[in-house]
């Protein structure tokens, strides 16, 4: 009787009546009316948890939704070569946006934000464009504003992709595109998780915390894509590429220490072993096995005729002493 299944969901009149019987501690409890109480809580049981998981499904189902858009999303931009149409949409949907909220339909002139609306295009494309100039024009309107901002982004990316290449520029554009897509759905995720942890307290407010989570999950939804636009607007319109050479292979470590010393260069350029232009080096300098010299008959008195003598062979002049004592001392 002191479980907890019989203790919250068993019947007053079932425990009390056990208890005016006497039963002891140890004695099996059988009768059809405890039998009936048990079967009650279980139920109720059964019935809460069931409550517990589906609504826990409900909670589910806002995120999946929002899941399925974003991979299908995803994977129609995987299997698109090109996605310049894309990034376009993108860039004149950020362009709406910052006219929208620096020259509103609904006000005068005088009540524009122009100079907020020129820090927005330089901090967004880089540009800087007469704005304040084009507000003082008689009779523009919002527009003329975004059609103008519309057309100096446009010529901007077919700067960008005439300086690199169409080719690379494609690329580019589809790495970006699909880096920020991945990191700005994860940071949402992370942002939903959140939300939901904390959206069962909306209940104390006499709000129902699923309304609240579906709202408010849709409302960062929103933001994830308008936040995903303006990055990848943003990151491609000040993007510069720096197209550096090849590595040159590196020498080996003899030819480098002859490129270092100038001494040892000319030293070797003497030598008869040394072949700057050999076909097979690529102009590079290598060394190759000494030539054999041309013999011939030595005179004791003109050094010339000498040849190459090793320092410790007698020298050629009849001294006695070695070349090295004696001719080929240094």
């Amino acid at each position: 009787l002191e479980d907890d299944l019989m203790r919250i969901f068993g019947n007053n009149k079932v425990l009390d009546w056990v208890q005016k019987k006497g039963m002891a501690d140890d004695e099996a409890l059988t009768h059809r009316w405890l039998n009936k109480a048990l079967e009650t809580a279980q139920g109720k049981v059964e019935a809460r948890n069931f409550e517990i998981r589906k609504n826990l499904l409900r909670f589910d189902d806002v995120m999946n939704a929002q899941r399925q858009e974003i991979y299908r999303e995803r994977v129609e931009l995987m299997g698109t070569e090109d996605v310049s149409e894309t990034i376009a949409g993108m860039r004149r949907d950020v362009v709406d946006a910052v006219v929208k909220r620096t020259v509103p339909e609904d006000v005068y002139a005088e009540q524009w934000k122009i100079p907020e609306l020129k820090e927005e295009v330089k901090r967004i494309f880089g540009l800087d464009l007469p704005v304040d100039e084009w507000a003082k024009e008689e009779g523009i309107a919002d527009e003329e504003i975004k059609s103008r901002l519309n057309e100096a982004a446009e010529r901007l990316f077919a700067q960008k992709a005439a300086q690199y290449g169409p080719d690379v520029w494609r690329q580019v554009e589809k790495s970006v595109l699909m880096q920020i897509f991945d990191q700005n759905w994860k940071e949402h995720l992370l942002h939903l998780d959140h939300l939901r942890q904390g959206i069962g307290l909306r209940a104390y407010g006499q709000k129902d915390p699923l309304n609240e989570y579906k709202r408010e999950a849709f409302n960062l939804f929103e933001d994830l894509l308008t936040g995903l636009r303006e990055q990848v607007v943003t990151l491609l319109a000040t993007l510069q590429i720096r197209m550096e050479p090849p590595p040159m292979p590196e020498m080996p470590t003899q030819m480098r220490e002859i490129h270092e010393d100038p001494a040892l260069a000319s030293s070797m350029s003497d030598d008869p072993a040394y072949d700057p232009a050999d076909p097979d080096g690529g102009g590079v300098a290598t060394l190759q096995r000494p030539r054999q010299m041309a013999k011939g008959p030595a005179d004791p008195n003109d050094p010339s005729t000498w040849g190459k003598v090793s320092r410790n062979a007698a020298c050629p002049c009849g001294s006695g002493k070695k070349f090295k004592h004696c001719h080929g001392r240094v």
